[in-house]
């Protein structure tokens, strides 16, 4: 027999209180339409049904829910594993590289690169080589390396090698003097804006007469720091009439004085992205170079370079970049945001920086998945945080102890309540994970949220304690009286008792940016509450399950209390 409309429902809210520890009608609405089509002829009934066994699961304790929930059955929908293929690739002989440069913290941009670089090589039985592109000494610093490697590390990437592509200075110089004896490079002294004006108009300037060996003078003095910045440049002899903007002469070295996080005041003269990006992929045996879309235009240069100078040609694969809705990535918009304290620095749980993902409890097994779901694909995306944290969330469910936390706690008082222990399980279904126990007094303390529910006459539980009446309620203090009786309570509240309860603050994260781009003031709640006695011995990066509240990880013990970023 098929089942009932009202089977549906039962068996989808019973599942979505599981997969989000509480039953949300809004997502499960489209799974029982899926199932059920003719309920759609009545979308005010079918909600109304949805509503209301939303409500009387969620009073279920979890014990209950999971017993209803196994008396249904649901078909796993296979996912077909997304191997990532590289065109030419020969198995054992996949070089690729990850080549970040050193001027800002790793973002979840560079997490996908990076795991794109490294899953790629997996796959292949090959490598990936850490390539450090740090040829723009104004903005590259040892600190920025160092924080790409622990970024890395945590991400659980491994790579075969490292390089500087700053350590290889000499070999450009040389390089940049073979492309002018084969009159593909020159020197322009033109100023900045002639040059900008003449791409414009797709004319050459007259530096692009200049022979082979008064380029090649010039560019020793450029070398020696005998010309100033702005005073020239090398550029590539491209095609000035060519469609292709980036084949229009591009530089390829240009004069930065600023002493180099490496290489110190060794050199002057600094080479483009455009030179060494093939230069390095080729001499560094890479097979596949990944980068993101953007580049594409580029493409051209990349392989014209590397014609000219005779060397091999790796494959090029480019794919879209990622970035989080309404969150800052680059370090030009995160830097202004620091300096005004607008946030906390690089590690602030509302951006998208591998420091702040880890601060906010984001696991480096959720960023992997959520990454590589979009694998090499160039269609742009710019997702919110959701996908993310409901990865975060599900392996979050699997190892994390659960806490009592009571937010914005008004006192409760029991009458003629008996002495009594409390045994709370860590975890629902992990019975491995052990047990605390909680002591009783009396006197407790409830959400407020909760308290403001509660009318006078009603019989509650408080969660895995006992059930009581209430028979007082003023703003501040419920007064409720002991009730022997241990059948079902439709309400069962969170509950720490006043004595020994923590006080807490927890930070909420929520988008840092509005739609237009403009700096939220309000991005960054805090919820003050008190939660259990055991929550003193949680070390700083624990993350725990407050009951009813979400994830939050352990961020910092304070004179005052415990400090808690909010996860998901």
């Amino acid at each position: 027999m098929a089942p009932t409309l009202e089977e549906i429902i039962l068996k989808h809210t019973l599942k979505n209180a599981h997969d989000y520890r509480l039953a949300i009608p809004g997502r499960i609405i489209g799974k029982v339409i899926g199932e059920f089509p003719d309920a759609k002829a009545d979308m005010k009934g079918t909600m109304k049904l949805i509503n209301e066994e939303a409500k009387r699961v969620n009073a279920l304790s979890h014990e209950a829910m999971l017993k209803e929930l196994s008396n249904f059955t649901f078909e796993e929908k296979k996912e077909e594993k997304k191997e990532i293929e590289l065109p030419g690739a020969v198995q054992g002989h996949v070089v690729t590289r990850f080549p970040p440069e050193p001027s800002g913290y790793p973002h979840i941009g560079h997490a996908k690169a990076a795991w794109l670089d490294y899953a790629s090589a997996i796959r292949y039985g090959g490598k990936m080589l850490l390539r450090f592109d740090d040829t723009n000494p104004e903005k590259e610093k040892q600190e920025y390396v160092e924080a790409l490697k622990r970024g890395l590390i945590w991400l659980g990437i491994d790579w075969a090698d490292e390089s500087y592509t700053s350590d290889r200075m000499e070999e450009f110089y040389t390089l940049c003097e073979e492309m002018f004896i084969k009159y593909k490079a020159y020197v322009c002294t033109c100023t900045a804006e002639q040059v900008k004006k003449g791409r414009e108009s797709m004319k050459l300037c007259d530096c692009a007469a200049r022979e082979p060996q008064e380029s090649m003078q010039l560019f020793r003095k450029m070398r020696e720091g005998k010309m100033e910045e702005g005073e020239a440049v090398v550029r590539f002899r491209g095609n000035m009439q060519s469609d292709n903007t980036v084949m229009r002469d591009p530089t390829l070295f240009r004069i930065i004085k600023a002493p180099h996080y490496r290489q110190g005041e060794k050199y002057k003269c600094w080479p483009s992205y455009d030179f060494v990006a093939p230069i390095m992929d080729s001499v560094e045996g890479i097979t596949h170079a990944m980068r993101t879309k953007e580049y594409e235009l580029r493409d051209e240069l990349y392989f014209a370079i590397l014609t000219i100078l005779e060397l091999r040609k790796p494959a090029l694969i480019e794919f879209s970049r990622l970035a989080i809705k309404n969150a800052p990535i680059s370090k030009r918009l995160i830097t202004p945001l620091i300096t005004e304290g607008k946030v906390e620095g690089w590690d602030d749980p509302r951006l998208p920086t591998l420091p702040a993902l880890r601060r906010r409890g984001i696991l480096p097994e959720a960023v992997k998945k959520f990454v590589l779901s979009f694998g090499l694909s160039k269609v742009e995306s710019v997702p919110g945080w959701d996908a993310l944290l409901a990865e975060n969330r599900k392996l979050l469910d699997e190892r994390c102890a659960r806490r009592f936390l009571v937010a914005s706690p008004i006192m409760l008082d029991v009458q003629e309540a008996p002495p009594h222990e409390a045994v709370l399980k860590n975890h629902p279904g992990k019975p491995e994970m052990g047990e605390r126990k909680l002591a009783a007094t009396g006197e407790f303390f409830i959400a407020k949220n909760d308290a403001d529910a509660l009318q006078v006459g009603e019989t509650f539980r408080l969660k895995d304690l006992y059930n009581l009446v209430l028979v007082e309620k003023t703003d501040e203090k419920l007064v409720a009286k002991y009730d022997a009786d241990v059948g079902l309570a439709a309400r069962k509240l969170q509950w720490v008792p006043r004595g020994s309860g923590i006080g807490c603050t927890v930070k909420v994260p929520h988008d840092l940016l509005d739609e237009n781009g403009n700096f939220k003031p309000d991005s960054m709640s805090e919820e003050k509450g008190v939660c259990e006695p055991s929550c003193k011995e949680l070390k700083v990066g624990d993350i725990v399950q407050f009951e009813r509240f979400g994830y939050a990880r352990m961020d910092k013990h304070e004179e005052n209390g415990l400090v808690f970023v909010f996860s998901c």
